[in-house]
């Protein structure tokens, strides 16, 4: 008996072979399964069909992927931290905060496609690849810097202000006794 095999099966074959089987197996096992169809001429006619529409999907796809392999590959980020005294941050790059900076400029990615080796816990720059189809893998740098301490000192009340929201208080203290 010749089927078509609809997903891979080991040690028989893979999608879209055609092979010869015992009617048994193909019967029994194959076709209930959903493995494989019978491989008549219409069958083999309406699955070439098939085949050729995803094969043209798979295609569209993957000019869309490498249109955005080459905007990412021109893109060069960076991101400022807060930054301990020996120059570690205080927590890491994470792929949201990478995907969110992407974003902003434009190009969408999901963070789950941002392939990080190790989280990023130091200042400097780093490749980032971010997988976008099985076969285009995208790469930019993106630079982390230390945010600078703040200089200016926290603003102080007047002392004009500070009698005057004292003094409400030891009013009260008075009544109470």
């Amino acid at each position: 008996m010749k089927v078509l095999l609809k997903e891979d099966v080991p040690k028989l074959g893979s999608v879209g072979d055609e092979v010869e089987v015992k009617d048994g197996y193909g019967r029994n096992f194959l076709i209930p399964t959903g493995k494989a169809l019978l491989a008549t001429p219409k069958n083999v006619k309406q699955f070439r069909h098939q085949k050729s529409i995803v094969e043209h999907k798979v295609k569209k796809f993957k000019g869309v992927a490498q249109g955005i392999a080459d905007q990412l590959a021109q893109l060069s980020l960076s991101v400022k931290k807060k930054v301990g005294e020996q120059g570690k941050l205080f927590g890491a790059v994470t792929s949201q905060e990478i995907a969110d900076l992407v974003s902003a400029h434009g190009i969408e990615v999901d963070r789950r496609k941002i392939q990080l080796s190790e989280p990023i816990k130091s200042l400097g720059d780093f490749k980032i690849p971010i997988k976008l189809h099985p076969e285009i893998t995208a790469e930019f740098t993106l630079t982390v810097t230390g945010e600078e301490p703040s200089e200016a000192p926290e603003p102080v009340a007047a002392p004009e202000a500070e009698a005057a929201t004292e003094a409400p208080v030891e009013e009260s203290v008075e009544n109470q006794e």
